[in-house]
């Protein structure tokens, strides 16, 4: 992704996820929320197909995404493709709102006795979705205004859940300033808090960036993670020098002292490694955003088991990205032909872009991630879990050629020397 230095990317942003039952008043809930027509309200079951998103600030939030989505008890006949988008929207959702809407029950019989009571069965379903995959969910009862039952639902979901939950009414507002005030005190302790460049670069530290500009580089702009990278050394007052490849030789002439970190595109490892000083630590836009926003001893982990791959291997490389590819492009292009060199003509890769990432992986021995700079760290570490939970190796672009380059013991992380 290419942006101009004054653009606040959206993976950057809190993403706030709204679940519910078909026309349990999500989308209305979430415009009385915003204060802003974002999604389109009718009476009509199944509304909102797609998810939608809208960025927005949200006093005391700050930047976020707002993500509304279909009913998860969308039974039409494109309910399985809606759910489908719905668990993805769940993998980016850093916090998740559930609308509770339960319907009614009389003299259900339970242990014994009969009682009343609200069926919350695919509510609680996805309250412990969200709960073991560590993501903070807020209860909701949307509503209020037409509901006599309201705070009979409350209680059965407290004691269902635990929590309290919060009775609203998107057409008179009622509770709505309470959502944001809880949203404020769920939002995970860690979030807006990792670091890109985390102790490698401190205050007055000279930190030079090679970033060649070639036909993959969009004219007049820099790609995300170099924006990024760039935006959080200045914040810590270091001394950024940027030249491109063939620029290395003069910018290290210029320079009084050798720079303390330098920073280069992985695809050009080799020769700034044989170029740099030797006191000069390196390392590379997508080792950095391995840990910025995935996990890095896992991607290292992942990157070792390369060595055990063979001609029959097969490999699947997965670009957030959804360009088109471009001559030398680095998933496509040059990653398989490193492999290829390496094991042979016979080893197979698939390509994949955008959110299509497989649930079944295990046809593959390797996964290849691209540095996520386009996705947030919630939904790149739902891939790395995936992959965890099937026992297939896991790493990414960086962290794959510095170790196909030989220079993986070599290279400086932000939580580790490697």
């Amino acid at each position: 992704m290419a942006v101009t230095l004054n653009e606040t990317p959206s993976a950057n942003r809190l993403h706030i996820g709204v679940f519910g039952r078909t026309n349990s008043g999500k989308s209305s809930f979430l415009n009385a929320f915003t204060g802003q027509e974002v999604s389109i309200i009718s009476d009509v079951s199944g509304t909102t197909t797609d998810p939608v998103s809208k960025p927005m600030e949200i006093n005391p939030l700050g930047p976020c995404i707002l993500i509304d989505t279909a009913g998860f008890d969308d039974n039409s006949e494109l309910g399985e493709r809606r759910m489908e988008k719905t668990y993805l929207a769940a993998d980016k959702t850093e916090l998740a709102i559930l609308l509770f809407s339960g319907n009614p029950y009389d003299d259900r019989e339970t242990c014994g006795k009969t009682e009343k009571g609200f069926d919350l069965s695919k509510e609680l379903y996805w309250y412990r979705y969200f709960k073991e995959r560590k993501t903070p969910v807020l209860a909701v009862v949307n509503k209020a205004d037409i509901r006599k039952d309201g705070e009979a639902l409350l209680t059965q979901i407290k004691r269902e859940t635990g929590e309290d939950a919060i009775l609203v009414s998107a057409k008179t507002g009622q509770g709505i300033e309470r959502i944001k005030e809880a949203l404020a005190r769920k939002m995970p302790e860690d979030f807006g808090t990792v670091s890109i460049t985390g102790t490698l670069a401190s205050k007055n530290d000279v930190a030079l960036l090679v970033m060649p500009q070639d036909i993959q580089a969009p004219k007049g702009r820099l790609i995300l993670p170099q924006v990024q990278t760039i935006r959080e050394l200045l914040d810590k007052s270091c001394v950024v020098v940027s030249v491109t490849a063939d620029g290395l030789p003069q910018a290290l002439k210029a320079l009084k002292e050798p720079p303390k970190l330098v920073i280069t595109d992985s695809q050009i490892f080799g020769y700034v490694y044989e170029n740099k000083p030797k006191e000069s630590m390196l390392t590379s836009f997508s080792v950095l955003f391995a840990a910025y926003k995935g996990d890095l001893p896992c991607y290292i982990e992942g990157a070792r088991a390369i060595d055990a791959l063979t001609e029959n291997a097969k490999v699947l490389i997965a670009e957030c990205c959804t360009h088109a590819p471009l001559k030398e492009d680095i998933g496509t292009v040059k990653i398989p032909r490193l492999l290829k060199k390496r094991f042979g003509e016979g080893i197979t890769t698939v390509h994949v872009s955008g959110t299509d990432f497989p649930q079944d992986l295990s046809e593959y021995d390797l996964v290849i991630q691209c540095g996520g700079c386009m996705f947030n760290r919630k939904y790149v570490m739902s891939r790395i879990q995936r992959a965890k939970e099937q026992k297939v190796p896991i790493t990414n672009y960086g962290v794959a050629l510095a170790h196909l380059s030989g220079i993986l013991d070599k290279i400086v992380t932000p939580e580790n020397r490697v």
